[in-house]
């Protein structure tokens, strides 16, 4: 995921596959209703890192910081895999 759209997304579907309602998860959270849907449906322009943690906290869920790999192109593959590089 690399927006929080995404992972907006993300915490709604685990949130219905676990069959919680916003409410009951907002209220765990310590936040709004409101807030967390607006959140789930990709509606906020920031969600602050302690209200995400707390929703992660309440869907059982957490975050894991990945670093990424640049992407090359095809070409640049094509010689990496052939063990040349220029």
């Amino acid at each position: 995921m690399q927006t929080l759209q995404e992972l907006g997304a993300a915490v709604a579907l685990r949130r219905r596959s676990l069959g919680l309602k916003q409410a009951d998860v907002a209220a765990s959270a310590g936040i709004t209703a409101e807030s967390l849907s607006r959140f789930e449906r990709g509606r906020l322009a920031e969600f602050g890192s302690r209200k995400l943690l707390a929703v992660l906290a309440v869907v059982g869920a957490e975050l894991d910081v990945v670093a990424q790999v640049p992407a090359g192109n095809l070409d640049a593959l094509r010689r990496e895999r052939a063990g040349l590089s220029f």
